[in-house]
């Protein structure tokens, strides 16, 4: 039984859509194309991550009882943390460093082309991260750009460049566009961006993955050029004196690009 099921049993299905954040229409649409397990993944990802990666599935288990009051079985727990990578830190072993090895099975095809224009919005994405280096300090920069009007749908900026940096943008994407399904969102063939993770949230949500071919850059150009006109307008334009400042000035400047600054649309 999912969890969708198991909480309409305690709270009416509006109370469920505004816990999720989402739509009735939305809960309606996508029941039956959406994999089943998202939203519990959802729900035992919040535990999984309050724990700082800490928790097995047992823990997850009570943890979902207790904040939610919902009791789920242990072997979808179990099952859902195992398909989706969540790996509690106790089982990983850090000198090989598995967590940022690119997983060859979910490298996917160029499905862009180098086709850059759009006819719509969330049709085509472009997603990428790039450093944020100041005075030797570094944060990283994650970001997606629909290439329907060349704004930036969702970033995510962090002093580590991981696996949640990423999935956690997707999240911020999605959250924000209820719409998504069938958009082709392309990234480089990173680590980040072959995790079981990434895949698997992609899936669930209908979003078809395309990934550049190796050492071509050209092929992830909006997200590049993007990259590159935010560092060149923030850094020559304002004063940095501290990595902190750098970041509160480009996400100041993200602000403005996506609400006020004039820009050719792509053709």
């Amino acid at each position: 039984m999912t969890f969708i099921n198991l909480y309409r049993d305690t709270y009416s299905l509006d109370n469920m859509c505004a816990a999720l954040d989402i739509r009735r229409s939305t809960y309606y649409k996508y029941r039956n194309s959406e994999d089943r397990d998202y939203y519990d993944y959802l729900i035992i990802r919040e535990i999984f991550e309050e724990s700082r990666d800490t928790y097995g599935f047992r823990r997850v288990l009570e943890g979902v009882r207790i904040k939610y009051g919902v009791i789920l079985n242990h072997k979808k727990v179990r099952r859902i943390m195992d398909k989706y990578g969540l790996i509690p830190r106790y089982y990983r072993v850090p000198r090989n460093d598995t967590g940022r090895q690119r997983k060859e099975e979910n490298v996917r095809d160029n499905l862009l082309k180098r086709d850059f224009r759009a006819d719509s919005p969330d049709q085509k994405w472009c997603t990428d991260v790039t450093y944020l280096i100041f005075d030797g300090h570094r944060a990283y920069l994650s970001s997606i750009i629909d290439l329907y009007d060349r704004k930036i749908v969702a970033y995510v900026i962090s002093k580590h460049n991981d696996n949640k940096l990423v999935t956690d943008t997707l999240l911020q994407a999605l959250a924000k566009r209820k719409d998504a399904y069938g958009c082709i969102l392309h990234s480089d063939q990173g680590f980040q961006y072959t995790s079981n993770e990434y895949r698997m949230i992609c899936e669930a949500k209908g979003i078809q993955i395309s990934m550049s071919k190796k050492g071509s850059p050209v092929d992830n150009s909006p997200i590049e050029s993007w990259h590159s006109l935010l560092k060149k307008e923030v850094l020559y334009n304002y004063n940095i004196s501290s990595l902190s400042q750098y970041i509160a000035e480009v996400e100041n400047w993200i602000e403005y690009y996506n609400t006020v600054r004039i820009r050719n649309k792509k053709k």
